[in-house]
């Protein structure tokens, strides 16, 4: 067992059960990227008429193969006029053999090969042990029954007989499944009920000869005639639900490991089913008990796992198999030799930060204590702003403020030293005169504080170095223009510049801390939400409607599990909007129920707008990539301003450095279309009415409404509530 845990090509597989919650392109799409490796199709809860356009619509979505599950030799119950009927204990209800819409009073079997063979005496269980039924009498065409323990039954469900019945292996739905089978090149079947090995011979008559064939033991026959079952077949698959209709529900483990056992021995594969996260049909996690049997099961040697409602009808089939590839991970990753047997360190499904690892650099008790007896630098909020963002890893893998060499490579190759992709300057500006006042020198650390002299992180400096202003905002903004307000600042903050590692002390005091989610706490967030697929979006404006289409159509477009809304809220130009509006706008939408449920998180990113275009649009899209987002929105003018960017410019950015890590989603110009009422990207052809911030500000501020299709009402009452109580709405110099 432990030459096979170890093995490197040992690969567990995934099976998924596709079904009413997993049947479209977004879920079949992930399903695909976690790594799925079979979708199986179960007949008995598919219409034949449906199963051609169904095989045909996975085919045409996903390359994933495709799995027949038959129906088999199962007793089950027919049709009922509502989804589910109640049979009341002690009363007598008739099974009928004539084809009708069962009721609590009379419903059928199929096949009707049963019915023949019930005799007086016969104990029914319907439905895993909900119902037990007993034969009191029987006529040609109806049985009465008894009803021993009463409860809810359902359509199609499953039904056993405390003696053997015999029934052919295929129903006459099987065979006609299997002929759609082969027109569509099915080369995966499972066999259901297999009694012996005759059963698997005669379902090899109508499959292609190269079909990978996959015995279901499910019942005590099959468990009794296993060795010849094995020989006959491809694989095993243990389905534990159904077996335990037969057998003491107590003996499961020790069988699914016999089983497994036997199996492997002949060397055939062997999977497992049933079960396995039934907690997560209707919850987001699973049990403990569910994963230490998930654990166990792939410690018996199991080859893969099977999802059948989990993914079929649950409410997270993507997150359940996720969680059964983090399992597989776990499991074939077993602490090395020297390894902390008992680390918490967590196998994570997220995409990895950006240069492999999420930079930490908080100070220590000891630190913050020995930072009192540093020499205090006062330097601006922005400045304290990215000394917080590095050392949360907002950054990564930057671990401070840049030196010479660092800020040559980002500007000349978009590149740290390192070769990892890096677009923005993250540089400290201090002026010549303060660097003389305060005497700071390279190889010493000084204390960063605010203008109350409260110490906010620690500078381990390492460069002090002066930059040629109007070359460097070339480089930087693409544009030495005093009117671009980057490059303003730039200019007013200095050409001396200190580079040096960074550490945390204290942070900045703050009425929005519990959006301002670390990335630490956002993909610990994203994680316990079961997403892995996180597309991040944008924003210094309060939420409007354009935003809002481009938001849900990248969530559709991108089949993401989420969408993180991260919106900026450090200090921005003269009349852009203030934080409280910006954050409450999308309180307000998450309340409203915009997004689809459990699909959306909101935090906030507290830094603030250089306006570099391009480059600052890719270090957006980095940042989002350290908080855990694989998919980035870049919209039409993002971090842009004014006329200085051209709209292809972030494209030809992206295109050049090529993967970074993190998938842009881009949008051009989007609009209002006024006889269609809906939002659609422009074309040349289409005449659309567009957002002016402009014209929001000013209508806003004179105490009237914009239309509907500009912003929400509930969003404009805000804003309006705002001003009207004196409350500062948009910045202002």
């Amino acid at each position: 067992m432990t030459e096979e845990r170890n093995n490197p090509s040992n690969n567990k597989e995934i099976f998924c059960t596709l079904g009413p919650a997993s049947l479209n392109v977004p879920v079949i799409k992930r399903l695909e990227e976690i790594g799925v490796s079979l979708f199986r199709i179960n007949l008995s809860h598919t219409q034949i008429s449906d199963l051609p356009k169904i095989i045909s619509f996975i085919q045409s979505t996903s390359m994933v193969p495709v799995c027949l599950d038959s129906e088999g030799a199962q007793i089950r119950t027919g049709l009922l006029k509502e989804n589910t009927v109640e049979l009341k204990e002690h009363r007598t209800i008739k099974i009928v053999k004539e084809t009708i819409i069962g009721d609590e009073n009379r419903f059928n079997l199929s096949p009707k090969e049963a019915f023949d063979q019930l005799l007086p005496g016969d104990i029914l269980t319907i439905d895993f042990n909900s119902v037990l039924l007993q034969v009191v009498d029987i006529s040609p065409n109806e049985i009465n029954m008894r009803v021993l323990t009463g409860g809810i039954i359902g359509k199609n469900k499953a039904v056993t007989v405390n003696r053997n019945i015999v029934l052919p292996p295929l129903t006459e739905k099987d065979e006609q499944a299997l002929a759609i089978g082969r027109d569509f090149n099915i080369r995966h079947v499972a066999l259901s009920f297999a009694h012996k090995a005759e059963d698997v011979y005669q379902i090899r008559k109508h499959i292609l000869p190269e079909t990978f064939l996959m015995s279901k033991i499910e019942c005590s026959e099959g468990l009794a005639n296993l060795d010849e079952i094995i020989v006959a077949s491809d694989a095993i698959l243990v389905d534990r639900g159904d077996l335990s209709r037969e057998e003491p529900i107590e003996k499961i483990p020790y069988l699914q490991k016999e089983i497994i056992r036997k199996t492997k021995m002949a060397k055939k594969k062997a999977y497992v089913a049933t079960n396995l996260l039934e907690s997560m049909i209707s919850a987001p996690q699973p049990t403990r008990a569910e994963v230490n049997d998930i654990y166990n099961t792939l410690a018996d040697g199991v080859d893969g796992l099977v999802l059948a409602g989990e993914s079929a009808i649950g409410k997270y089939p993507v997150a359940c198999a996720t969680m059964v590839k983090k399992m597989i991970h776990e499991f074939s990753n077993p602490p090395k030799t020297g390894q902390n047997v008992f680390s918490t360190e967590i196998h994570s499904t997220l995409v990895e930060p950006h240069g492999g690892y999420l930079v930490q650099q908080i100070a220590t008790s000891a630190e913050q204590l020995a930072a009192n007896s540093l020499k205090k630098i006062p330097v601006k909020h922005t400045d304290l702003m990215d000394c917080e963002q590095i050392a949360f890893g907002t950054y990564s893998p930057l671990r401070g403020f840049m030196d010479r060499k660092e800020l040559a490579s980002t500007l000349e190759y978009y590149q740290l030293l390192n070769g990892v992709v890096w677009t923005l300057p993250i540089i400290l500006q201090i002026p010549e005169e303060k660097i003389r006042k305060y005497g700071i020198r390279i190889g010493e650390t000084v204390a960063l504080c605010n203008d109350a002299g409260e110490i906010h992180s620690t500078l381990q400096i390492s460069d002090i170095y002066n930059v040629d202003l109007e070359k460097t905002a070339k480089q930087f903004f693409g544009t030495d223009d005093i009117n671009h307000p980057g490059v303003a600042k730039f200019f007013n903050d200095g050409k001396t510049c200190v580079g040096g590692k960074v550490s945390l002390v204290k942070r900045s005091s703050s009425q929005w801390h519990h959006y301002e989610l670390t990335p630490s706490e956002s993909r610990h967030i994203f994680q316990k939400k079961g997403w892995s697929k996180v597309v991040g979006f944008h924003t210094r404006n309060v939420a409007h409607r354009a935003h809002e289409f481009i938001q849900l159509s990248a969530l559709e477009q991108t089949g993401a599990d989420g969408i993180y809304l991260n919106p900026v809220i450090g200090p921005k130009k003269n009349g852009d909007w203030m934080t409280g509006p910006i954050l409450e706008s999308y309180q307000k939408m998450l309340e409203l129920g915009v997004y689809p449920q459990d699909k959306a998180i909101l935090g906030s990113f507290s830094t603030y707008s250089r306006y570099a275009g391009p480059r600052e649009a890719v270090f957006t899209a980095l940042a989002r990539k350290n908080m855990g987002c694989s998919h980035f929105i870049i919209g039409r003018d993002h971090t842009g301003v004014g006329n200085y960017y051209q709209p292809e410019d972030n494209k030809n950015l992206f295109a050049r450095l090529g993967n970074i890590g993190v998938t842009p989603v881009f949008f051009d110009m989007v609009g209002y279309h006024q006889e269609e009422a809906i939002y659609k990207r422009s074309t040349e052809e289409t005449a659309l009415n567009h957002i002016s911030g402009t014209t929001a500000r000013e209508t806003l501020r004179s105490d009237k409404l914009l239309p509907d299709w500009y912003m929400r009402i509930e969003i404009q009452e805000m804003i309006k509530k705002r001003i009207k109580a004196g409350e500062k709405v948009f910045y202002e110099s």
